[in-house]
């Protein structure tokens, strides 16, 4: 990374941070912050204005989303950006093993360097859009902030939990409105309920909310049925081209 770019505007950790990362990981976090806010920001991956509240607006209420994950799972953070929440939590919870997925060069060759220079081997990038690993890989917990309305996001992620794994997103206050709208999409792919929750009490304010959705039976999931349509659709359409 490089030196040349000036750190006086890296704030730096508040108390607070030591309640969701050990004082053995607090300071590859603050070595996260401060390459977000220098290199990143000559990158283009973060504002300039967002430099100085790092920690209350993007670290600590992307590493409380950790409480909502299982020891030892599988992430996938997909539309990872900058590392956001993946990345963090990464920093803050060694024994998972996660995969930050992102289809630009430029956040990907930042994620990279971040993660060689942290030591993070529990952590991979992968250059690419969700839905080019659907039918490769599946995870125990399939993360995300911030991409996309939660119809439209399940359609990226489900495919990419296992059938005991789930989609465990950080949404904002129109959470509830946004599950009536994915009623039809939940009912047909055979997704669980979705349960919404608050990590951070007390930590951030306000709380992350996060929505957590599972398969409603591991034993049926709805992803292979969308594969077997997309196969007999292939199929169809040479014929109907006759």
């Amino acid at each position: 990374m490089s030196d040349g770019v000036s750190r006086g505007t890296t704030p730096s950790a508040p108390d607070v941070a030591r309640r969701v990362f050990t004082s053995e990981r607090l300071p590859l976090a603050e070595r996260y912050a401060e390459l977000l806010a220098t290199e990143g920001v000559v990158r283009g991956l973060i504002g300039p204005r967002e430099a100085p509240r790092l920690w209350d607006r993007h670290l600590l209420n992307s590493a409380v989303l950790a409480e909502a994950i299982p020891e030892g799972s599988s992430v996938c953070d997909i539309g990872t950006g900058a590392g956001l929440p993946g990345l963090v939590v990464a920093i803050a919870r060694p024994d998972l093993q996660v995969t930050l997925v992102e289809p630009l060069l430029r956040r990907t060759t930042f994620l990279e360097k971040v993660v060689e220079e942290l030591g993070l081997a529990h952590v991979t990038v992968r250059r690419g859009r969700a839905e080019e690993l659907h039918g490769e890989q599946v995870f125990d917990v399939v993360t995300s902030r911030a991409v996309a309305p939660l119809e439209r996001l399940l359609g990226w992620s489900m495919p990419l939990a296992s059938p005991t794994g789930a989609t465990v997103a950080m949404k904002g206050r129109t959470v509830h409105d946004e599950i009536d709208s994915a009623a039809s999409f939940l009912l047909k792919w055979r997704c669980g309920a979705p349960e919404v929750s608050e990590v951070g009490v007390g930590i951030v304010d306000p709380p992350t909310t996060v929505v957590r959705v599972p398969w409603a039976d591991p034993s049926q999931i709805g992803w292979p049925l969308a594969r077997d349509a997309k196969r007999r659709r292939t199929k169809r359409g040479p014929r109907a081209a006759k």
